[in-house]
């Protein structure tokens, strides 16, 4: 199967790769339609950084960022899916009042279980990711005794959870929680989380663990790897996949089709 690209707009100034080069509302809907010209299926939108060590913001500032950004886009390519990136009950709402059909939960409804409910009402789909801890605090020493069966089975509460919504995806949470051994195990495993929803998202994109295996400091120079881990991925049956460089990942699956 051709997985789906998912084009990530970080309208942040901290996120880990390209914080603050789209922290203003027209850059970050530049982009946004660059993604959508060099092919991405889903514009992924997210107003808070995620990235280790990092701290949380208002409500009123995540809607700051991220509402403006999705009536720019929309406003010029009204056919395009946009997920918001987000736990924030507030904002997934008016994202959806806005159009987006896909609310991304880096919590697994853990901090916001309401979200359920919201996707329902709104016929929106919803991603259910694993981390273990909080963003300032998830990477300092994580620890499991079989990390396969603890996230799949965190995964099927919450899942389980969601039951009634239209399409649920589920997301292992790469880097959220994990070191080098446990990020590369769950991606050796991926097939056993498609017997959860069926459905899977899946997020390396430029991220540390591609650092410590190769050595690439600059967070953008990790695009070509992030490219080879996902050719090498895709017998796994992942349905979307979330990354930064949208033009290297389309060129990509189109080489995997065409040899």
């Amino acid at each position: 199967m051709t997985p789906k690209v998912m084009g990530i707009l970080n309208v942040t100034p901290n996120s880990f790769s390209d914080g603050g080069q789209y922290v203003t509302t027209k850059s970050a809907i530049e982009h946004g339609l660059e993604m959508i010209a060099q092919g991405a299926d889903i514009i992924d939108i997210g107003g808070e950084s995620t990235r280790p060590g990092s701290e949380g913001i208002s409500v009123e500032d995540e809607l700051n960022r991220v509402i403006p950004v999705i009536e720019g886009i929309k406003d010029i390519n009204p056919d395009i899916t946009i997920s918001v990136d987000t736990t924030k009950y507030e904002v997934a709402w008016l994202a959806l009042e806005k159009g987006a059909k896909i609310i991304n939960d880096v919590s697994g409804l853990t901090a916001e279980p309401k979200f359920v409910d919201l996707a329902k009402e709104y016929d929106a789909d919803l991603v259910i990711m694993h981390k273990k801890g909080s963003p300032k605090d998830m990477q300092d020493n994580p620890q499991y005794k079989d990390v396969v069966n603890e996230v799949y089975d965190h995964l099927v509460s919450q899942s389980n959870l969601a039951a009634g919504v239209g399409n649920v995806y589920i997301d292992v949470g790469i880097g959220f929680g994990k070191n080098l051994e446990h990020n590369i195990v769950l991606l050796k495993n991926l097939k056993k989380f498609n017997k959860i929803t069926g459905k899977q998202l899946l997020g390396i994109s430029r991220k540390a663990f591609i650092k410590v295996l190769y050595g690439i400091e600059n967070a953008k120079d990790r695009d070509v790897h992030t490219a080879m881990i996902h050719q090498q991925l895709l017998g796994s049956d992942v349905d979307i996949i979330r990354v930064h460089n949208v033009k290297l990942i389309r060129d990509m699956l189109e080489i995997n089709k065409t040899f």
